[in-house]
């Protein structure tokens, strides 16, 4: 199961649950946790198979998957931030006119975001089963190219625009001559698109659901290259990592 594209790749049932399975493992949508099928899991004193501990861990990490997907860079999810903010309380069980009360606004302005949203739900059906027919027309996925793949971006993106329509081909190209056979970077790019390739490369030397210090941070990418400060706020700005308010712990963003 690949790390990067799984995201991508899953299915809409399988973003719905959080988890894509293989045969011998299941592995959690949103930070990678892997749970071999056929293993028993103790949890709180109790014990689970390899699925419903994927379940539970879902839902002890992340709360659900719709607060992660309503928390997803706009760019992904297409709605608004108000947009949002009506759907969490409506997650929540409030009614039409709570929310309009707890967001001072009229009945009908709730009413004018359920039509909106509702023609967006429709619109994005029906796009996916044009792209669904169109695949399996042409026997080719939208983002295969004659020679090449282009990538999916990473999925805590903070931003989208053209430095994230990478190509594998472009990647290996830009790793190559960026960095040398110990991933040390040999020069930091002065290129956008060069730069979000070398820094998930870079990315990888950190494990999801770790804590990191300011000095743990500062350590591994002084291994990567001299100037670790211009790294370190690269990571946290393009989105592959994140950290508290006060700087004390550092993670790989989610």
């Amino acid at each position: 199961m690949e790390v990067s594209q799984s995201f991508w790749e899953a299915s809409i049932e399988q973003v719905k649950k959080g988890y894509i399975e293989d045969g011998e493992h299941i592995k959690c949508l949103i930070c990678d946790e892997v749970f071999t099928i056929g293993r028993v899991y103790e949890i709180d004193g109790k014990f689970y198979d390899a699925r419903k501990s994927a379940e539970i861990h879902i839902q002890e990490k992340h709360k659900s998957m719709l607060s992660y997907l309503l928390n997803m860079n706009s760019a992904f999810t297409g709605i608004s931030e108000v947009q949002k903010g009506i759907l969490e309380l409506m997650a929540m069980g409030l009614s039409d006119k709570e929310i309009a009360a707890k967001l001072k606004v009229a009945n009908s302005t709730i009413r004018n975001h359920r039509y909106k949203l509702r023609e967006k739900e429709k619109q994005a059906k029906l796009f996916l089963a044009m792209m669904d027919l169109l695949s399996n027309g042409i026997n080719k996925k939208i983002n295969i190219l004659d020679d090449s793949t282009i990538c999916d971006p990473h999925k805590s993106a903070t931003t989208l625009d053209d430095r994230f329509n990478i190509t594998d081909e472009e990647k290996t190209k830009v790793i190559e001559v960026y960095m040398d056979e110990n991933k040390r970077l040999k020069s930091y790019p002065a290129r956008e698109k060069k730069k979000v390739i070398v820094l998930e490369e870079i990315s990888k030397n950190f494990k999801y659901g770790k804590k990191y210090s300011e000095k743990d941070i500062n350590r591994i990418l002084e291994r990567i290259f001299d100037d670790y400060v211009t790294l370190r706020r690269a990571l946290i700005e393009y989105g592959f990592l994140d950290r508290s308010n006060n700087c004390s712990e550092y993670w790989v963003k989610e």
